[in-house]
């Protein structure tokens, strides 16, 4: 029997979740979001109380601000009975997602990225104690929908899996502002510089998906000793090394705040 889901929320990532569950086949499901009147596969209400009397879905996805937690998931504790909440939203652990939803309820929290917008993104979930078989199996199709999928057990992986795939298109684009900006200074023109840009980056991220060769060794391939990129490298590494290390361990524990 098909899944009936409700989405609560349907901002960036709840859209992309919704587009890539409008491709496959869904029982009567909803969302709720006051701002968003449409969204692809889903009826949209603009509050719970506006869902159909009776209405009980297989799984909840939370998607909402982490600050909006506190008023809402009190009103979805009736369904603890039936459903799966998956959550994505940043900072609630399992244990503080029980607080508001009981601690009997079946959750699944997972961190999803935003190139989940294009079907490429990769997702990290951990299931709570009181999850079964096909709720996990429910859970991973759902977020499989929109990229790839790994699974832990253990809860505190998720703080560095944050600050990693979470943040990490972030770190990417700000190459391409780099990348871009470093060609303007070298008197290229806008549109060059920019495309030279993106195009590096979205390639070699495709070639660095395609080939299984590790990173380091695709990155020593394009090396040539005493060339160009070399000496870029030589610069690039007396510092980026370190200061990579430092910003993920800055993001993570940042997520571990965000969690207490």
């Amino acid at each position: 029997m098909p899944p009936r889901l409700l989405l609560i929320g349907g901002g960036r990532m709840g859209s992309a979740l919704a587009a890539g569950w409008a491709e496959q086949t869904l029982g009567p499901s909803f969302a709720v979001d006051p701002a968003r009147p449409q969204l692809p596969g889903l009826q949209v209400v603009a509050d719970l109380a506006d869902l159909p009397r009776g209405f009980i879905p297989d799984c909840v996805v939370l998607a909402v601000k982490p600050q909006m937690a506190p008023d809402i998931l009190p009103r979805l504790a009736p369904l603890t009975q039936g459903a799966v909440f998956l959550s994505i939203m940043a900072g609630h652990s399992l244990a503080g997602l029980g607080r508001f939803l009981g601690t009997a309820a079946a959750i699944v929290r997972a961190m999803p990225n935003t190139p989940a917008a294009i079907r490429r993104g990769i997702s990290v979930a951990c299931a709570g104690a009181h999850v079964g078989e096909s709720q996990a199996v429910l859970c991973d199709a759902l977020l499989r929908a929109v990229g790839d999928v790994a699974w832990t057990s253990h809860e505190p992986d998720l703080d560095a899996v944050t600050a990693i795939s979470g943040g990490g298109p972030a770190y990417v684009f700000l190459l391409a502002e780099l990348l871009e900006q470093a060609g303007l200074e070298q008197g290229l023109s806008p549109e060059l510089a920019r495309r030279l840009a993106r195009r590096t980056l979205s390639g070699a991220g495709a070639l660095l998906d395609a080939d299984p060769a590790d990173a380091a060794d695709l990155r020593r391939a394009v090396t040539s000793p005493k060339g160009t990129t070399e000496r870029a490298l030589a610069v690039l590494m007396a510092d980026w090394p370190d200061s990579v290390s430092r910003a993920i361990d800055a993001a993570t524990e940042r997520s571990r705040e965000l969690g207490q």
